[in-house]
């Protein structure tokens, strides 16, 4: 939902220009459209410009020219939530980093000329984006340049936008106190009365109430402004304005007595009547009433409408929790069998945090038995207040999702907690499919660049040979490319079973003669070497796999052996499989290493993220796209220096149509 409004935007206003180092800003804290500056001497910051600085209304930040921070004033803590000491000498955190080149072309014509006034973007310490307008000016000192200051000023519209904006953080507060007002009772009765006196308060409807349904049948169970004799007033459902909200889908309607007659249930003693808003509340995701907003003297708008839908929204999640309280006093006899038969892990929980009670899904979720929970502090972290919800990993590896209810009258709490492993699981593949799909397309995309750059820069140092053996490793590379995107699905099922290759013979030697060939320009310190016999049998799987994984292969080779060297792609038959193998003269692996390098996030050289770069995917795909064909992928350290990684598929033969189980 929307509040609506049409952004205009306001007159700019310029500050003051000044031929010295000055700071300036808005001349008052309630916003003032006058300007202010203060001269600073260019050998030091005056004692009076301190003073204007931590007294200042707006934010005033200056760096040196390595970009680090030297002043930080108050306001700027304030507005960005960082304090001094946390930057003092750091570069700035608040740049967000699709603005870094703006931020750095802002102090190069700074640099070059006169103070520049821009408006932006800039990050807040929770992650929060803050809109401003940054007055910029340099630093110097006996003519040599010594940084930059920067004014912040939050930036804001003016004339009727404004208006509208106040409007409407008024009306957000408001709706919060109603909120917070209506959830400060769980007597069912008391909320429903609450609901109604806040109903006309908030939208300024004449007279308004709250009808519940029972059966097929609307009951007036609350009422504002309109005659008491009405409380308890019945009508049909299925005729009313609220049986036709039902059938709509909607959430709230508008009858008006231009369209409709108003032969309602809550209108017969408002003299004048001429609209009826309503908005359904749903309790438990089931329809449970309406509110009712009578207009007899004033017009509806669409922000009444929004107001009605938020507040009956609010009143469903108010009468969920009255009701449910109800029904655990009314029912506190059967409070055992209906804890017990959830699928929630539940808990009660004593004044002093022990545990009274622990349900039959509780003690299957955390693995302790009824007996050894009570009497004890549950085995794990519980929400700091009501409302709020909190994950955590149990050491048996399932992730719980917390949540606490309070019961005042009782001194008790009751823990909420559910299996979410599922869901997490769901997350994490999901990432793991876009990082997937990074690196199917890396290597492919690295070999069109490769040959493109050369042929930009040498092209005349090439022959027509050469032009055209370039050219057409960029058009393979391109229908590779081409065929990746098609395939994005190798890495985006979360299980090995689940991933689709191809099953059929293909000419594994041309493949990686077309590889060696491709990779060929890839650095000029490594030399790539081609071992293979004059006669390899075809391979039975899928060839586009085949080809990331060998380019991920490769590619590795090349990257952690940055000194240069030999890389060796060696292809031979054995028995029913063909073995590729990749060598070089790397920094190798560790001793323990040769799994943990399959993994996902993890890099061959562990804790040196920084000199390799990546995410460290490429081994943990490689592997699953060549068990996904019935092969497998494993790592070798070299007895001198390097590594070896060997990479094996089924050999295909004549009557092959199938890749073989191969055992996990």
């Amino acid at each position: 939902m929307t509040w609506g409004g049409r952004r205009r935007l306001g007159a700019r206003l310029e500050p003051p220009r000044c031929s010295d180092v000055c700071f300036w800003g808005k001349a008052n804290r309630s916003g003032g459209l006058g300007w202010h500056y203060v001269e600073v001497a260019p050998d030091h910051f005056a004692p009076s410009a301190d003073a204007v600085m931590a007294y200042a209304a707006d934010a005033i930040v200056a760096v040196d020219t390595d970009l680090r921070i030297v002043l930080w004033n108050p306001a700027a803590e304030r507005m960005f939530g960082w304090t001094f000491a946390e930057v003092a000498g750091r570069p700035l955190p608040i740049v967000p980093d699709e603005l870094m080149a703006e931020h750095h072309a802002v102090l190069e014509r700074v640099r070059a000329g006169e103070p520049l006034s821009i408006v932006s973007r800039r990050l807040r310490r929770d992650g929060s984006v803050l809109d401003v307008r940054i007055d910029t000016s340099s630093l110097w000192d006996g003519g040599r340049l010594t940084g930059w200051v920067g004014v912040f000023h939050t930036y804001e519209e003016i004339g009727a936008v404004q208006s509208h904006m106040t409007e409407r953080a008024r009306l957000v507060r408001r709706l919060t106190d109603v909120v917070a007002d209506i959830n400060a009772d769980l007597d069912l009765d008391a909320v429903l009365d609450r609901i109604a006196h806040s109903l006309t308060e908030l939208t300024g409807a004449d007279a308004g109430g709250f009808a519940l349904i029972e059966d097929d049948q609307l009951r007036l169970v609350s009422l504002t402004r309109l005659s008491d004799h009405l409380r308890g007033y019945q009508a049909p459902l299925e005729s009313s304005l609220f049986g036709e909200l039902l059938r709509s889908g909607k959430t709230v309607l508008l009858a008006t007595d231009d369209t409709r007659s108003l032969d309602d249930l809550i209108w017969a003693d408002l003299e004048g009547l001429h609209t009826i808003a309503l908005g359904v509340s749903n309790v438990q995701g089931r329809p449970y009433g309406a509110l009712y907003a009578l207009y007899s003297r004033r017009k509806v708008g669409h922000v009444e409408l929004e107001l009605l839908e938020l507040l009956a929204a609010h009143a469903g999640v108010a009468l969920g929790n009255a009701m449910a309280y109800r029904e655990i006093v009314r029912q506190r006899a059967h409070e055992h069998a209906v804890v017990d038969s959830s699928a929630d892990g539940i808990a009660v929980l004593g004044a002093s945090g022990l545990v009274r009670k622990w349900n039959r899904s509780a003690a299957e979720l955390t693995g302790y038995a009824m007996a050894d929970a009570v009497g004890r502090h549950p085995p794990f972290p519980l929400p700091a207040r009501q409302g709020e919800n909190i994950r955590h990993r149990l050491d048996n590896g399932r992730w719980l999702e917390i949540l606490i209810t309070d019961i005042p009258e009782t001194a008790e709490r009751v823990v909420d907690f559910r299996d979410i492993t599922e869901a997490k699981a769901l997350e994490e593949e999901k990432d793991l499919f876009l990082a997937t799909a990074g690196h199917e397309l890396r290597t492919p995309i690295t070999v069109v660049q490769g040959f493109a750059s050369t042929l930009m820069r040498r092209w005349e140092q090439l022959d027509d040979d050469a032009r055209r053996s370039a050219v057409e490793t960029i058009a393979e590379r391109s229908g590779t490319l081409a065929r990746l995107v098609e395939n994005l699905l190798l890495g985006s099922d979360a299980r090995e079973a689940e991933l689709k290759t191809a099953n059929h013979a293909f000419d594994l030697l041309r493949l990686l003669q077309d590889s060696a060939t491709a990779f060929q320009p890839f650095s000029a310190r490594h030399t790539l070497v081609l071992q293979t016999p004059d006669h390899l049998p075809p391979a039975l799987g899928d060839p586009t796999a085949t080809d990331v994984v060998v380019g991920q292969l490769l590619e590795n080779a090349f990257k952690y052996s940055p000194e240069g060297g030999r890389v060796v792609l060696r292809a031979e038959a054995e028995g029913p499989h063909v073995a590729v193998c990749i060598e070089d003269e790397g920094v190798g692996i560790q001793p323990g290493d040769e799994e943990r390098v399959f993994g996902r996030f993890v890099q061959g050289e562990a804790g040196d993220r920084r000199r390799f770069g990546g995410i460290g995917l490429g081994l943990y795909i490689a592997r699953r796209l060549a068990r996904a064909q019935g092969g497998d992928v494993t790592a070798h350290a070299r007895d001198v220096r390097g590594t070896r990684m060997r990479f094996t598929l089924h050999a295909a033969s004549g009557d092959d149509s199938e890749i073989p189980d191969i055992p996990d």
